[in-house]
């Protein structure tokens, strides 16, 4: 869903091994990338020799290439058909100037060419470029398999977590988010230090609900903005249930924060929610966040940043939209599962045919039903979980997360508001890491198993303290 995405390749070689495997490693590491849909940049075959990277010379060239496609690069590729130079790889990254996240692959050797023409000693070759990198203090990732063919699904998979580690460290270092609205006075859970944020590359804006109202307020019915935010609206959630006039309210809500965002380039907003919304506007703002998340703009309720960043960090590394609920029921004595639960804000991608617009009842006792029209309504039906929270922790002055898979399981539910039932093993142990260290009520989810490729972005290039909860 996302733009496509381009790797720098730095193919490495050691002279007195034989040409032929620097040549099928770079044929076969651009068969990989072309089937990924992946632009590389790398060396011409006429560069250096090969277009591989051995000397200070090719190290230079390369250097000098990779500059020259700085904007372009979301990654480096380092692929060692041979045991490689470590000092033209680690000094081709230097002099490329970038901060980018690092894979390095080293082929295997196989038993029956364990010959001049055909050894390779990639196995040896890849701790000495990896030493080289540490000592030059690169954080870098390797694959699961300490050597393996780039054409194997395990590197495939080793390339799938790496794209996905790559957006998620580029996407966090420039995110922009938008504070709408002021932090709910009972809910002292989503506090959080801009200043932490801003120190990995977030930036918050901020706006008061009191000039969103004005502005919406200010916007006729038969605003030409209005009336096709009202088209998207009926076309993406059904409104059967709803008053009319609940439903221009919200348009016009959409049509204020769309501008507000497009004036200040935002990756995602956290939204103030009850009550001030029902009480002084008289909506719910759910179905907006909903289309939102759903176009990879992700939105969080109750102002909570921390908690969209959790969710953009997510899409970032599935590349799909994400969710924010609150860990909200036990579900009856099973102690592995457990009931995923808000008001009605979750993306279509989660609801599907279920999805429809109605009210928030609970919400409704204290500030009136007719005043709570805006919330989706629908269950999460069975396939794969992924869940992850951001905090700041300003006792520590530090950001810490916790990330883990489980799945979304077909449970029967009888409820309202947007909701799943999820399967988590060892929840309640994942539980008492949560109370204990001071994590927030609500998570990001995802339909996805991405907890992997956050563990290794938020550890390796944020260097984040991270629980990585497995069961």
């Amino acid at each position: 869903m996302g733009k496509k995405m381009t790797l720098g390749v730095i193919v490495g070689n050691r002279d007195f091994f034989p040409d032929v495997l620097i040549s099928e490693g770079r044929r076969d590491i651009l068969e990989v990338l072309a089937e990924f849909n992946i632009d590389a940049v790398i060396l011409d075959e006429d560069a250096t020799k090969l277009g591989a990277v051995e000397t200070w010379d090719h190290a230079k060239k390369c250097g000098e290439l990779f500059r020259q496609n700085a904007d372009r690069i979301d990654g480096i590729l380092v692929s060692l058909p041979n045991f490689g130079d470590e000092r033209g790889v680690a000094d081709a990254i230097k002099l490329s100037r970038l901060d980018v996240p690092i894979l390095v692959q080293a082929y295997p050797d196989s038993l029956d060419q364990f010959n001049v023409e055909r050894r390779r000693d990639a196995f040896c070759g890849k701790i000495s470029v990896c030493n080289n990198l540490y000592q030059y203090g690169y954080n870098f990732t390797v694959t699961d398999q300490h050597t393996v063919h780039p054409k194997s699904e395990s590197f495939k998979r080793d390339l799938r977590k790496f794209l996905g580690v790559c957006r998620v460290v580029k996407g966090i270092r420039n995110a922009r988010f938008g504070a709408i609205g002021a932090r709910p006075n009972a809910f002292n859970t989503t506090r959080y230090s801009e200043k932490l944020l801003q120190a990995f590359g977030m930036t918050v804006s901020t706006l008061d609900l009191s000039e969103v109202f004005g502005r919406a307020n200010k916007l006729a019915d038969g605003d030409g903005r209005v009336t096709e935010r009202l088209e998207r609206i009926g076309s993406y959630v059904r409104t059967g249930k709803v008053p009319a006039p609940a439903i221009v309210k919200q348009a016009k809500l959409g049509v204020v924060i769309d501008e507000w965002m497009s004036a200040n380039d935002l990756d995602a907003t956290a939204i103030q929610c009850w009550t001030s919304l029902q009480q002084n506007y008289g909506v719910n703002v759910c179905t907006l966040m909903s289309m939102m998340s759903q176009s990879l703009m992700p939105s969080a309720c109750e102002v909570d940043i921390t908690g969209v960043a959790s969710m953009y960090a997510l899409q970032l590394a599935s590349d799909t939209p994400s969710a924010l609920v609150d860990w909200n029921n036990n579900y009856g004595d099973d102690q592995d599962k457990c009931v995923l639960f808000h008001c009605g804000n979750w993306a279509e991608v989660f609801l599907g045919d279920t999805m429809e617009m109605g009210n928030a009842p609970i919400l409704g006792t204290s500030v009136g039903v007719e005043n709570t029209y805006g919330t989706v309504n629908g269950r999460t039906p069975a396939g794969p979980f992924s869940y992850a929270r951001i905090t700041t922790d300003d006792r520590h002055g530090a950001i810490k997360t916790y990330v883990g898979d489980g799945d979304f399981v077909n449970d029967p539910l009888e409820t309202f508001g947007s909701r799943a039932v999820v399967a988590v093993p060892g929840l309640q142990k994942l539980m008492r890491h949560v109370c204990k260290n001071g994590f927030e009520h609500h998570a990001a989810m995802n339909a996805s198993y991405s907890a992997e490729t956050l563990n290794e972005a938020f550890t390796t290039y944020f260097g984040w303290e991270t629980y990585y909860h497995i069961g």
